[in-house]
C-alpha cells in the first residue's frame, strides 16, 4: 500500500507488509461479493462503521504518532471499509445518506489524512487514485439529480475545493501516483462543475484560480496534468465575470501570455500540446470580455505577441487571430485598437484579409471563421479609430486602385447569396409547417435565427457594415467604388440597408441600454447617407 510512515519505520514493518498484502487480496473476494447487495440499510450500517474506523485511526495516530505499529491494524481497517463504500458512488439515490450521517464531513477530514494512500489506493481495484472521482461522476450525478444536489450542497458547505487544493498542494507530481492523484482531483472539479457551473466562482475563490496560475506557468515538461489545468481553467472562466476579474487581478493575463508566447515560433509537439495551448487562448478570449483584463493586455504587450503569431504563420495565428478580435471588438476596444495600428498591424492583417492562407484551413479555422474573424477586426477598427490611426486605416482601402473594396465587394456577393439560399430554404419550411397547421413558437424562430447565422449572416453584416462606413468615410474614391460595383453585379442599396437595420436591431445584446440605442442611431444615421 506504500504507507508513508518515513524510512526509519519501514524496515521493521516487512512481516506487516506482508499481512497487508494478504490481507488485501483475502478482501477483493468479500468486497467483489457483496456489491450487488446493498440496500439503504447496509449503506447505514456501512457508514456507521465507517465513521468508528475513521474516529479510532484518528484517536491511536494522536495518542501513538511516532509508533505506526500502533495504528497499522486501524488504518488497514479504515482502508476495508473505504474500499466497500466505492459502491456508494453507483448509488446516487443514497447519497443523502452520506450528509445525513455526517460522512461527508468525515470523507472531507481524509483529504488532510497523513497518509495520502487512504485516500488514493486500494483494493478492490489495482492502486487508483480516483476514490472521489466516482463519487461525483458526472453521469451518476445527473441519474439523480435530487440525491447529487444534497451531495454537493454538502460538498461545498464543507468548503470541499479549498480542501482539495490543499491536498493538491502537498503531492508530488514528480511520484506517478501523486501525479495521478492531481489527475483525478482536478476531475472531481470538472464533474461538479459541470453539474453545477455556479460553483466556479466559489472553486475559484477558495483557492483553484491561484493553485491553476501557479501550476500552469510551473516549469516542468509537458504532461497530462498540465493539459487539464488548462482545460479546467477554461471551464472555470467560462461565461464568468466574477472569475475573469479575480485571474485579472491575480496577473493571470500576464501568466496566459507568458505560456502562449512559446508558440509564436515553434508549432506544438504533440496533438495534446496543441489542445493545451488551444485551451489558454480560450481563456484568454474569455477573458477578454471582460474591459479592465484588455487594459491588462494592452499593458502585458499582448497585441504585440498577437501580431507576431499572425506574421509568423505557425499554429497559433489561427488563435491569435481570434484574440485580437475579442480585444478590439466594442467601445471597450478603442485603446487596442488604436496601439493595433501603432505597431502596424493593418499590415498584418489586410493580407489576411485579401486571401484566406491555406494553413489557416488545415489548422482547422473554417474559411467562414477566418473572414469572420478579420472582418469583425476591421468593422472594430472602423468604429473605434480617431484623427490620424482612423485615416491611416482607409488609406489602406485605397491602395492598388481600391483592390480591397473590390474584395470586399467579392466578399459580399459570396455571402449575400448564401443567406439568400438559406433564407429560401427556411421560408419554404415556414409556408409547409403553417400549412401543417403547426404554430411558430419563439423557440422555433431563433432556432431558424441560428440557421441564417451558420450560413453566413453575421459575417454578411460585417461586411455590410464595412461598406457603409468606407462610403461615408469623406473618400469619394471609396464611395464611387462601392456604388459602382453594386451597379455592375445588379446589388441593391436597399438590401443592403434592409442587412444593416436588421444588425442594427442585434447589435449590443448583453449591453446597457444607453450603448444599444446610441450604437443603433449611429448605425442608423450612416445609412442615411450611404
Amino acid at each position: 500500500m506504500g504507507l508513508k510512515w518515513g524510512t526509519k519505520y519501514r524496515t521493521g514493518f516487512v512481516h506487516y507488509l506482508l499481512y497487508t498484502c494478504e490481507r488485501i487480496w483475502a478482501r477483493r473476494l468479500i468486497i467483489a461479493n457483496s456489491i450487488f447487495c446493498f440496500s439503504s440499510g447496509s449503506v447505514k450500517k456501512m457508514i456507521l462503521t465507517f465513521e468508528k474506523r475513521s474516529y479510532k485511526n484518528q484517536e491511536l495516530r494522536i495518542k501513538f504518532p511516532d509508533n505506526p505499529e500502533k495504528f497499522m491494524e486501524a488504518e488497514l481497517d479504515l482502508n476495508d471499509i473505504i474500499q466497500e463504500m466505492h459502491v456508494v458512488a453507483t448509488m446516487p439515490d443514497l447519497y443523502h445518506l452520506l450528509v445525513e450521517l455526517n460522512a461527508v464531513h468525515s470523507l472531507l477530514g481524509l483529504l488532510s489524512h497523513e497518509n495520502t494512500d487512504i485516500l488514493h489506493h486500494g483494493p478492490p481495484q489495482p492502486p487508483t487514485r480516483d476514490r472521489p472521482g466516482e463519487l461525483t461522476d458526472i453521469d451518476t450525478l445527473q441519474e439523480s439529480e435530487e440525491g447529487a444536489e444534497v451531495l454537493i450542497d454538502a460538498l461545498l458547505e464543507g468548503q470541499v475545493v479549498a480542501l482539495l487544493v490543499q491536498n493538491m498542494e502537498r503531492l508530488d507530481e514528480q511520484v506517478k501516483e501523486e501525479a495521478d492523484g492531481v489527475y483525478n482531483t482536478l476531475a472531481i472539479v470538472e464533474n461538479m462543475a459541470e453539474f453545477r457551473p455556479g460553483l466556479c466562482t466559489e472553486a475559484a475563490q477558495q483557492g483553484l484560480m491561484q493553485w491553476l496560475l501557479k501550476r500552469v506557468k510551473a516549469k516542468l515538461p509537458f504532461e497530462a496534468n498540465k493539459l487539464y489545468c488548462s482545460e479546467i481553467l477554461a471551464i472555470v472562466l467560462q461565461n464568468n465575470d466574477s472569475t475573469r476579474e479575480l485571474l485579472g487581478e491575480m496577473d493571470g493575463i500576464d501568466v496566459l501570455l507568458q505560456q502562449l508566447s512559446v508558440f509564436k515560433r515553434h508549432n506544438p509537439s504533440t496533438a495534446e500540446e496543441q489542445e493545451m495551448m488551444e485551451n489558454l487562448f480560450d481563456s484568454l478570449c474569455s477573458c477578454l470580455m471582460l474591459s479592465a483584463n484588455r487594459d491588462r493586455f494592452l499593458k502585458g504587450e499582448g497585441l504585440q505577441l498577437m501580431n507576431l503569431m499572425l506574421r509568423e504563420k505557425k499554429m497559433s495565428r489561427t488563435s491569435a487571430l481570434k484574440v485580437l478580435d475579442h480585444g478590439m471588438t466594442g467601445p471597450e476596444g478603442t485603446d487596442n485598437c488604436h496601439k493595433f495600428v501603432d505597431i502596424l498591424g493593418l499590415r498584418t492583417i489586410f493580407p489576411l484579409f485579401m486571401k484566406t492562407p491555406k494553413k489557416m484551413k488545415k489548422a482547422g479555422l473554417s474559411e467562414k471563421e477566418h473572414e469572420e474573424h478579420v472582418s469583425s477586426i476591421i468593422s472594430s477598427m472602423l468604429r473605434n479609430l480617431k484623427a490620424q490611426q482612423r485615416s491611416r486605416l482607409l488609406s489602406k482601402f485605397t491602395e492598388n486602385d481600391c483592390e480591397k473594396v473590390d474584395r470586399l465587394m467579392e466578399l459580399h456577393f459570396t455571402y449575400l447569396e448564401a443567406v439568400q439560399q438559406a433564407d429560401k430554404r427556411i421560408e419554404g419550411e415556414k409556408h409547409e409547417m403553417v400549412r401543417r397547421g403547426e404554430i411558430l413558437d419563439d423557440g422555433l424562430e431563433d432556432e431558424f435565427y441560428l440557421r441564417r447565422l451558420d450560413a453566413g449572416l453575421f459575417v454578411l453584416q460585417l461586411i455590410c457594415y464595412i461598406m457603409v462606413e468606407i462610403s461615408n468615410s469623406g473618400i469619394a474614391q471609396l464611395h464611387q467604388r462601392v456604388h459602382q460595383i453594386l451597379n455592375l453585379r445588379g446589388g441593391s442599396l436597399k438590401v443592403v440597408r434592409h442587412i444593416m437595420r436588421e444588425y442594427a436591431e442585434s447589435i449590443g445584446d448583453g449591453k446597457a441600454t444607453e450603448f444599444k440605442e446610441a450604437e443603433k442611431k449611429r448605425i442608423m444615421d450612416l445609412l442615411e447617407n450611404f
